[in-house]
């Protein structure tokens, strides 16, 4: 029997669950960028040198640009301009090889080269000015009518949405290949001009 774990976050509109989104990680391709969205899904590393929970659990969407993106993970500010990775700050590029081809891919956002830290946007379309500035990472498997969902939302100038939009809860799911093809959840502290996609400096 194998297993495979693939990382899920739980999104809510002012308080009221909207739906699961499940990320497939590319794993073999970007190990160390892999580890860390894992680590900030799980809540694994505990806390920050200032206390501040590793975890995405009850952070924003603080971006959402219909037709291109939604983005979050900023969970030390909360406003788009924080955020941190397991490894201490932000983190060098692995790969910039794959391009953002398609719908649905799971990307790092950054302010420039090698400055990767949590926060992360997912591709509503293909994305060809962006080639080669940002680390894909993986890729949406499932709920992904969520996302479209989201980036229906009302907004205002500066692309925040209008409504409150929180990662009410986040973690793995260990998939499990066999006879019984059963799913467990792994969460919480137990395991614990075209828009440039930038943190927000606003």
């Amino acid at each position: 029997m194998s297993t495979t774990s693939r990382p899920f976050l739980d999104f809510a509109v002012e308080g009221e669950p909207l739906g699961r989104v499940v990320f497939e990680l590319f794993d073999h391709v970007v190990p160390k960028t892999c580890a860390n969205f894992r680590a900030l899904c799980t809540g694994a590393k505990g806390v920050n040198e200032l206390g501040i929970p590793l975890w995405y659990k009850g952070s924003i969407l603080h971006r959402v640009i219909a037709g291109f993106m939604v983005q979050g993970g900023d969970f030390t500010q909360r406003n788009g301009k924080g955020g941190e990775s397991i490894y201490g700050g932000t983190f060098e590029d692995e790969s910039l090889k794959r391009e953002i081809d398609e719908e649905g891919l799971l990307c790092m956002a950054n302010r420039g080269k090698n400055t990767n830290g949590s926060q992360f946007f997912v591709s509503l379309r293909p994305c060809p000015h962006l080639a080669g500035k940002h680390v894909v990472f993986g890729k949406v498997v499932k709920g992904y009518e969520t996302i479209v969902a989201i980036s229906k939302m009302p907004v205002d100038d500066k692309d925040r949405p209008v409504s409150l939009i929180t990662i009410s809860h986040c973690g793995e799911l260990e998939r499990k290949s066999g006879a019984s093809g059963c799913s467990s959840l792994l969460t919480g502290r137990c395991r614990r001009r075209e828009p440039v996609l930038q943190f927000d400096t606003s």
